[in-house]
């Protein structure tokens, strides 16, 4: 018997929509648990504020202080936390300028994208593709900062880094749990909100006009095709592409799944939403979410000496999109796309850190800022590429 006798468009609401966007919110968790811990596990012991010391000669070329070291590293993991690890900072300005360049990290989100790409177009030069873009991500960002810290974020008077290095100690249990705490619970209050209307938006428009079959005629493929223009000039002017980008708005890992049901044949019908479906996708989220935190620190623990072993291997390719993908893609247009996947506007989850540490003002230019340098980046690869014949 089917959930309250629902009929078929409000199951796919709530498990297409608020159970996926609950799940969407709840995935950052495990990374945020495993993050912040160690986090203040450095700021406690005295750690932090040795490395910030070390490496604040390198980040004054940016116009930041050595503290921003922390932040930026942590994007290259998920830049949610690495946002909300600028409280860290003493300045403002200092906090919104690191803010403003943590996103143009690479991080994990932005991998599966790579690698499909990479396998799909350069095979054995994968692995340089992948180190290529990370390298890209980290010089766009020093050029941003330097533009950024010389015009809307200038310094208003030059001032010494003064820091107190604290003596070494051993944290405790409780003010580690008392930092994870308040800080995850911080962003699943308010970042997590915007995710969870995000994934709302996204059913909506993959839904409407109601009854639609061809995600091609619903709104979602309408603005995709309306959209696909303006991307001509960087070789990937179709709206399969577009609309991955649009969906790549919620989570960047969204681009290769949404590529995934555009281009794999029509699958069938979902079942009916029954009570034991709804019991079950709630206890995958919670059982999940679980695994997943246990995941995370073996993740980051492997990549200590002699843990390497910790992690398992990653999962096979999906060889059926890669192919999927030379028929839409050339190898200059699919560099051209990852160019634009990399530094164009971030995530909602990103954008709803911002917006709550700084303002849906500071959110706004950090969204229109990145995906104008995104559009001009990946037009000059695709246009110069095609000058020199790689089209």
């Amino acid at each position: 018997m089917s959930l309250l006798q629902a009929p078929a468009w409000l199951q796919s609401l709530l498990v297409d929509g608020v159970v996926a966007g609950v799940g969407s919110v709840l995935a950052f968790v495990p990374g945020l648990l495993v993050l912040y811990f160690f986090l203040s596990l450095l700021e406690d012991s005295g750690y932090m504020a040795r490395a910030a010391f070390v490496m604040d000669r390198a980040m004054s070329w940016m116009g930041l202080h050595g503290k921003s070291f922390v932040p930026m590293i942590l994007g290259f993991g998920c830049a949610v936390p690495a946002i909300y690890a600028t409280r860290t900072l003493e300045n403002r300005r200092d906090r919104v300028l690191t803010a403003l360049l943590v996103p143009l990290m690479s991080c994990s989100a932005r991998l599966p994208v790579y690698v499909v790409f990479g396998l799909a177009f350069f095979r054995e030069q994968s692995g340089t593709l992948i180190w290529a873009l990370y390298a890209t991500g980290i010089v766009v960002a020093a050029l941003a900062g330097l533009l950024l810290s010389n015009t809307v974020l200038r310094q208003q008077a030059d001032s010494a880094f003064v820091l107190e290095l604290p003596p070494y100690r051993l944290p405790t249990w409780h003010s580690l749990r008392v930092h994870m705490w308040a800080n995850v619970s911080d962003f699943v209050r308010k970042a997590g909100s915007l995710i969870l209307v995000a994934s709302l938006v996204i059913w909506l428009l993959l839904n409407l006009p109601w009854g639609v079959q061809d995600q091609r005629h619903s709104l979602f493929g309408q603005i995709s095709q309306a959209v696909a223009p303006l991307l001509a000039p960087a070789g990937f002017g179709h709206w399969d592409a577009a609309g991955a980008l649009v969906t790549g708005l919620a989570a960047k890992e969204v681009v290769v799944s949404t590529l995934a049901q555009i281009y794999a044949p029509q699958a069938p019908a979902a079942p009916a939403l029954s009570n034991a479906n709804v019991g079950a996708e709630l206890l995958g989220i919670v059982t999940g979410l679980g695994k997943a935190t246990l995941q995370a620190g073996r993740t980051l623990l492997s990549l200590l000496p002699g843990l390497g072993g910790i992690a398992p291997a990653a999962p096979a390719t999906d060889t059926a999109l890669s192919s999927a993908l030379r028929q839409h893609f050339t190898p200059l247009s699919g560099l051209s796309y990852l160019v634009f996947v990399l530094l164009y506007v971030p995530c909602a989850a990103t954008l709803g850190a911002i917006k709550a540490e700084f303002g849906w003002r500071w959110a706004a230019f950090s969204a229109g800022y990145q995906t104008g340098t995104a559009y001009l980046a990946a037009v000059l690869v695709f246009q110069v590429g095609r000058l020199a014949g790689f089209a």
